[in-house]
């Protein structure tokens, strides 16, 4: 017989995985929960140090597993000093209390930068990627081959669900604007290429250099030697014209970008790339006497990452629509975060962001403390989400996003959950993010490591 995990996750080509009622899925999802739990807790150190604290032996239902769910913060615990003091070691030992999977010590005598350490890692099946660290340090996620697998396919999936195009190989792919170069979005970025680019066609990249984890991590690191005010001139000029060779880069990306995808306005495109970067394209391309008239009437777009605080008017969404000749079915929009291994696609006539059976929705209070009563309907607080399909990391984590989550059918006529098109992060909303048990599980990551 299958386990209740296996059983979830088979759903990840079924036709009909958003139309799942939560209530037939409930004792399924608490049983796979358990599973992953009894498998985890004596391979992960930081949860089996949860666990203990909780006195949890197993989980019956969602409320159990709410003190093993991780805060987004437990991947940024890493003590600052071991970036800055380039401790390889000493960051391969942090990795370890997180992993569910022995990692090998490597030697540190000849490492040249962490990016060299990250595909020393890789080398030996550990995939990390790092956010962005928009609000501060970036987290650092691990990763195994089987999660790579699974975001090639999940990937495919989603996009095909939410925008209705069919993995046909009949496009001319666009990226726009620079992506951190991370495990997961390069596995994302071929897998689409794959599926949906037509091979006679060459994707277009930007040009611009790749935004490594080196390039990400050296940023967090001089933005705390600058708030310290230990960071020397030298290096502050650097950072400086650094800063200003990459806008300019980025301009004349804009201006590459627009003049390519006029050059190709007759091919069926896939445009990718985030709001702010996708609005200053279409600009770019307006400004050179041009819009939806002269593209192709079947042309889609992938956005993704929010608008990461960009400052863009009210008709943004219109404006890039109306320039591209994307129909209103054909944008693709997900929620999700490098936190998490799986996609939650935006359907097309809902307008709400639909969640996998494999996926296991929290709502929270503020505190993320805990689980808000909601047996139906809808209700607002603090997400959180336990993804079965992660094998790299524990697969809990609570967010700083506040959600509204339904448990009853979408507008689509989907019964699945869904979660209404107005996400937020906390910070966003109090100038600062408090989760209750981050302060003491940061404390246990350092203890550990």
């Amino acid at each position: 017989m299958s386990s209740a995990v296996e059983r979830l996750l088979r759903l990840v080509d079924a036709p009909d995985r958003f139309d799942l009622a939560h209530a037939d899925l409930r004792e399924l999802q608490a049983a796979a929960l358990d599973e992953r739990f009894q498998e985890r807790k004596d391979r992960i150190r930081l949860l089996g140090r949860r666990a203990e604290d909780a006195g949890t032996a197993r989980i019956r239902d969602r409320a159990d597993m709410v003190p093993l769910l991780f805060p987004h913060t437990a991947y940024k615990s890493y003590p600052e000093s071991f970036l800055i003091e380039e401790r390889w070691d000493r960051l391969g030992k942090w990795l370890g209390t997180v992993s569910p999977y022995p990692i090998s010590p490597i030697e540190p005598s000849d490492i040249a930068d962490i990016d060299d350490w990250v595909a020393r890692l890789q080398a030996a099946g550990h995939y990390v990627s790092c956010s962005s660290g928009t609000t501060g340090k970036s987290a650092m996620l691990l990763a195994s081959e089987r999660d790579m697998d699974w975001s090639r396919k999940d990937t495919v999936n989603v996009f095909s669900w939410g925008s209705g195009v069919r993995p046909a190989r009949d496009r001319r792919l666009f990226g726009l604007g620079a992506a951190a170069a991370v495990p997961k979005n390069v596995i994302i970025a071929e897998a689409q290429e794959a599926a949906f680019g037509d091979p006679a066609k060459q994707r277009f990249r930007p040009p611009l250099p790749p935004i490594t984890i080196g390039s990400l991590t050296r940023t967090v690191v001089l933005r705390k030697k600058i708030a310290d005010g230990t960071a020397p001139p030298d290096e502050l000029a650097g950072f400086e014209r650094t800063a200003r060779e990459r806008q300019e880069a980025m301009d004349e990306s804009v201006i590459a970008t627009a003049e390519a995808l006029v050059r190709h306005r007759a091919d069926k495109l896939y445009i990718a790339g985030m709001w702010n970067s996708l609005y200053q394209v279409a600009k770019a391309v307006r400004d050179m006497g041009y819009s939806a008239e002269h593209f192709h009437p079947d042309n889609c777009v992938y956005v993704g990452g929010g608008l990461k605080r960009a400052q863009l008017p009210p008709d943004y969404k219109e404006y890039v629509h109306q320039t591209f000749n994307i129909p209103a079915e054909r944008d693709f929009q997900n929620y999700s975060m490098q936190e998490l291994n799986s996609g939650m696609p935006k359907c097309r006539r809902g307008d709400r962001y639909h969640v996998p059976p494999w996926l296991v929705p929290f709502v929270l209070d503020e505190t993320g403390d805990a689980l808000l009563p909601h047996e139906s309907g809808e209700i607002e607080g603090r997400a959180a989400f336990f993804d079965l399909s992660l094998d790299g990391r524990w697969g809990g984590i609570i967010t700083g996003d506040r959600i509204s989550l339904d448990l009853d059918r979408c507008a689509c006529g989907n019964k699945g959950p869904s979660i209404r098109d107005d996400i937020v992060r906390y910070a966003d909303l109090t100038g600062d993010d408090k989760i209750g048990c981050a302060g003491t599980v940061d404390a246990y990551v350092r203890g550990l490591s």
